[in-house]
Parts: C-alpha cells; structure tokens; sequence
C-alpha cells in the first residue's frame, strides 16, 4: 500500500513556529475524481440526460483530463472496477500516468442491504457485506491505493424507536475491524454522511467519524496492524466531503482541523452545497466560496499533503467542463489564501482585542477586483 504519513497533521505549534509554517509549506493540489459521475444517471424525479457510458468510454474523458491537473481515479467495487475489467484499469493508469487512488466497497446500493450493510441485524447480509469489503480491500493492496473509502449510505434507519443503537454500531465496527485483519496494511477513509438515502446514518458527522476510528482501531488484533498503531499511524481516517458536512450544519474549517488533530485526515472531497438540504455536488466554488476559502486556510495550517477530490454531479454540463471549473475554483481560492500576508492574519486571530475589524476589512479588499476603489485599510499595529 502507498502510505502517507499523516502523524504531522497533529504537531502543535508555537506562533513563532506556525508563521513559519504558514510562510514555507504550500498546498499541493492533487486532484482525483471519482468515475461514478462521468456518466451521471436519472434521479427520483427525472430520467438522465446524457447518454449512459461504459467504464472504457468514462476513462477515455478522464485520460483528457491529464492536461488539466487529473491525477488520479475513484472506483467502487464491484459495480466500477472488477475481476472482469481490472486489466482496463491497469492499462489506463499505465498509458496516462493517472493512478487508481482507492477502491470503495459498494456498500449501499444492492437491494440486500435494505437494512444496512456492515451493521444490518441480519447475519446472512453481514456475511455478504463482509465479503465484499474485503475483496474491495484485496484489490486495494493489488493496486497500491492510498487508502479504502468507506461509505456507510446505507447503514441507517428512519424509525428511532426500539432500535438498539449499541448493538448497530457495534457491528459496522466490528465488521470493518475484522475486514481490516484480514488485509491488513489496508487503511480506511471513513467518509461520514448526516443523511439520504437512509432518515438518519450511522456515524454521519465529523466527529463521529473520528470516534468510529478509536473504535475499530481497538478491535484490531493483527500483527501489522498493531505495529502500525504502536508507532503512532491512523489507520481508520477520514474523507470529509464539503456537501455532507454542510449537510450537517458543520463548519468546514472547524470539522477539518478537528479530523487533523487527531492525524486522521486521509482525503477530501470537495464540491459546493447550501446548509442542510439534500445532497446537491454542485461544482465548487458555486456556493459560500469563502467556506472553501477558510477550508484551504486550515489544511495550510497544520500540513494537509493529501488529494483533493472532486465529488460533484454534473448533470447539466459536461463532466469534462464541470471537473476543469471546479479544479480552477479550488485553485483560484488557493492562490488567493497564499497571496495573504499571514503574519498579520495569524496575529489578529491570535489578538483579536488589537484588531477589531481588521481580518474581515482586509478579506474584503483581498477578493475585491479594484480595492483601490474602497476605503482605506485600517492600520494594525504588530
């Protein structure tokens, strides 16, 4: 497996240290799409509106999309990549250079795991579950993945009443516990959702993610597993998605660092939504581009040196259009936080009682086409 260490995320600085940082480490924007949405489907309420294309047909739009920063591919098992298809795979990360990130286990879209997946109380589909999560992670170490995302879409309920929440939580950890033994080395990038498909997910905020990961990493027994904890390795991070956390009402600088004190941030994944409602994956950068903005101040700060993921669903342009805009968005917002003159901005967070105003002031003229035109900028006194 391709392994990242993520323990520096945690490091905490002194100011001195910290404007250091912030002055010479600078976000690597690798970006990887996942190939799910190169050929967007119907929904509930209307037929798709692009022509269904095969996974060789979706490669052949991702390979054009080297020249635009694409980096690297997301699949799901077994619906996306497979034993029948794995040698195109091969060959397209071979020939393009784009390599395979992660391989999701499919864990909610069968009609078996109407009651959940990995947490049903139905023995026969846990068992089903399992195999499955664990193929996934087989293929995982085959094709030198950074990591397994783990989505829990389906593992949920509508009905709070009578449910034995313990019992429910208990085994989706388990189960990935267990998966996780017997492949080990493996490591997961738990991806937390509030909502949709089911009423309510299991383990669907930030921060519930991150006590899923103490979790299962108590459970695990194997050898290398343990090893790897010893030495002060996560091995169940997260994958944070912009849409789900706001979704969740959460703030997207806030939910990062708290996944990155713990060393726990293996991926991201970017897109635009409006607080609550349902699950849009609009482009990014569409929607409160000041979020995506004070996010990318956050990973800046303590280290991020992950991919950055684009999870949108372009259903009315063409993914290749909505992939290069939304790459551009998160690259725009990158240049505009490292062009802030980060001394100042740390010291007014750090003395907000000698800087009143003077952050939100200077922002403004910072995004401002002609800040000439503007008032001038109140003085800060370091």
């Amino acid at each position: 497996m391709a392994f990242v260490d993520c323990r520096s995320q945690a490091l905490r600085r002194s100011p001195e240290d910290l404007l250091r940082h912030m002055q010479t480490f600078h976000l690597d924007l690798k970006f990887s799409a996942g190939i799910w949405y190169f050929s967007p489907g119907g929904g509930r309420f209307h037929d798709r509106y692009t022509p269904a294309l095969d996974i060789p047909a979706r490669l052949e739009v991702a390979a054009r999309l080297k020249d635009a920063g694409l980096t690297a591919m997301e699949a799901h098992y077994p619906n996306e990549i497979n034993e029948d298809n794995l040698e195109v795979w091969k060959s397209f990360a071979r020939d393009t250079g784009i390599r395979i990130l992660t391989v999701i286990p499919l864990l909610f879209y069968d009609a078996v795991f109407e009651w959940g997946s990995l947490s049903s109380p139905l023995p026969e589909v846990r068992k089903f579950a399992l195999e499955r999560t664990l193929r996934a992670f087989e293929l995982n170490k085959e094709l030198d993945t950074d990591f397994a995302v783990v989505w829990p879409g389906i593992d949920g309920y509508e009905n709070p009443f009578g449910i034995n929440f313990y019992a429910a939580r208990d085994r989706f950890a388990q189960g990935l516990a267990q998966a996780m033994d017997a492949v080990p080395g493996v490591r997961v990038a738990f991806e937390p959702k509030p909502y949709e498909p089911r009423g309510h997910i299991l383990y669907g905020t930030t921060a519930e993610g991150i006590l899923l990961g103490h979790k299962v990493e108590a459970l695990l027994t194997n050898p290398e597993n343990r090893r790897l904890l010893a030495d002060g390795h996560a091995l169940v991070g997260m994958n944070p998605e912009v849409g789900h956390m706001l979704m969740a009402y959460e703030d997207l600088p806030y939910a990062f660092s708290l996944v990155m004190e713990y060393g726990r941030l293996f991926h991201t994944h970017w897109n635009s939504q409006p607080l609550g409602n349902y699950d849009q994956d609009l482009n990014v950068g569409v929607i409160s581009p000041e979020q995506t903005e004070a996010a990318l101040y956050v990973l800046k700060m303590y280290g991020y040196q992950g991919y950055f993921g684009i999870d949108i669903n372009p259903e009315r342009m063409p993914v290749e259009i909505a992939l290069r805009n939304s790459m551009d968005a998160l690259r725009a917002a990158a240049e505009r936080i490292e062009s802030l003159d980060h001394e100042k901005v740390l010291f007014a967070a750090e003395h907000p009682d000698k800087a009143r105003g003077w952050l939100e002031a200077y922002l403004i003229r910072m995004r401002a086409l002609h800040p000439e035109k503007l008032g001038p900028l109140p003085a800060l006194e370091l």
